[in-house]
Parts: C-alpha cells; structure tokens; sequence
C-alpha cells in the first residue's frame, strides 16, 4: 500500500466519524430545544394550533396588511430568536406583541431582546401569555405572566398583556374542560391580570376555538379588547357577543403578520387604556 493509499484510509475514517459527531450533538441540541418543561409544557407561539386545525390562505398574505388604514404589526416567540427589528420597522410594522410565558414553567429565553429592542426602535408593543388551562388555574398563569414580563405601564408604549387561548396542543381542543370551566378559566386570569395590573387583557383566540370551548356561555366583549386569528382574506364572523375586533393575526408566515382595526392615535389610545 502506498503512502498515499493509507492517508486516504485514515482520513475517510476520521471523516466519517466528525460527520457522525457533529449529527449526533445536533440531535442532542434538537431534543433539548423540543424537550419539556416541569409542568410537561413546550414553546407555542400565538396561532401554532389554529394554522394546524385550521389552515392558512391560500394566497400570500402582504406584508404590509391586508386592510387599507390599518396598522401593521407583528408577534414573535423564542422561535425568533434575536429579531432584527430595525428591518420590521423600516418596512412600516409599528407595534409588536412577544411571546413571554405558558403555562407556569414556561419564560421566552428572548423576551429581553424582543421586547425591548422593538421598543427601541420605537415600535408600541406588549405582551403575551399563552394558555394551558388544565395545568393550573387562571389565577396562577395570570400571575406567572404579570411577574414576568406581562406587565402594563402607563407609558404610552406598551400594550395591555394579552391571553393566548387556543387549541390544546397536547390533546382534545378544548383541555377536557366544559363550555363553563373553560369561561370560569378565562375569567379568572382575566380578572387576576387586571387586579395586578389595573388593565383587562387582549383576548387572543380564532372563533372556530371559542365558539366550540366557550359556546355562547361567556362575554368579555364589554370589557376585554379581541385579538382575532383568521389566516385568510377576511376577519369573518368574531366570537359569541364581540361586535368589533381590536387586531387580526391574518397570516402566519413569514411571521405572525397583524393589524390594528384603527388608525395610529387609536393604537396609542389602547395603551393608556
């Protein structure tokens, strides 16, 4: 065998065996990304369920939003990471909501990044929880988010907190919950978050999710603004007693795409309540 003949012989082994190390600590990496928290919860960013119970348009939603006078938006999770946010903010988008909990384990590792750097671009934004109601009861996720970061100020710039309540993604839709636990669960963290925070929160939820887990058992519409989520070309019906939605997740891709039903002053009006 030449010289040459027994480098190839070693190198090949060795090559194979960095390639078979750098696929495993990438699996390794992937499981702990996806593995679960000590109440069994995961990350969930706004609309993850809904786009997989209920689809997506099938035209490309535009960037700028889908009504004419409205005000864009977006949502982020950790799924982000460090978001450039001055690129958002060159293109137009004036508020954002980030992801901060779920559940009571659960605390976005970007929240610092994606809150404040939206807001230091001058971007309005706020908060958001995202609701497992058959881990604890209302009053306790309630209060898991205002202490960590869904907290409201009167400052001009920041965004009531708001409920993500959507589809169970560990089982049935509705967390093996009735119409009226499921009504008592919401309004439980939604008086909890305004006694802590003197705010009612943003409602986040599609109306197919509300009228099948909620029924026409409860109404938030006099006190809690609607955050609705529909990924087509219009809002369509709104959930049992809202007659007006406050934003609208049209679009899920390239990222969580919102607008405001309202002009600029309006958006501004909603954060000094």
């Amino acid at each position: 065998m030449t010289t040459n003949a027994r480098l190839r012989t070693y190198i090949f082994p060795a090559s194979v065996a960095m390639a078979a190390v750098a696929f495993l600590l990438a699996v390794q990496l992937s499981a702990s990304a996806a593995a679960p928290l000590p109440d069994g919860s995961e990350d969930h960013p706004a609309g993850s369920q809904i786009a997989k119970h209920e689809g997506v348009a099938a035209t490309d939603p535009p960037l700028g939003g889908r009504t004419v006078g409205a005000v864009p938006g977006i949502d982020v999770s950790s799924h982000q990471g460090n978001v450039d946010w001055a690129s958002h903010w060159n293109r137009g988008v004036k508020f954002a909501y980030v992801k901060a909990t779920e559940g009571t384990a659960y605390k976005n590792a970007s929240f610092s990044q994606q809150y404040t750097g939206s807001h230091d671009v001058g971007m309005i934004r706020g908060s958001y929880h995202f609701a497992l109601p058959d881990r604890s009861d209302g009053a306790a996720q309630a209060n898991f988010f205002v202490d960590n970061g869904g907290g409201w100020s009167p400052d001009g710039k920041t965004l009531p907190g708001a409920l993500d309540v959507e589809y169970n993604p560990y089982g049935s839709s509705c967390y093996g919950l009735t119409a009226g636990q499921m009504v008592g669960w919401i309004r439980s963290f939604s008086d909890t978050y305004h006694a802590r925070t003197g705010r009612w929160p943003v409602i986040y939820t599609s109306t197919n999710w509300w009228n099948q887990c909620t029924g026409s058992s409860g109404d938030f519409s006099s006190t809690n603004p609607l955050w609705i989520a529909r990924y087509s070309e219009s809002v369509g019906p709104l959930p049992y007693k809202w007659g007006v939605h406050t934003i609208w997740q049209y679009a899920s891709t390239p990222i969580d795409l919102n607008e405001f039903n309202g002009t600029y002053e309006r958006l501004v009006s909603l954060t000094n309540g």
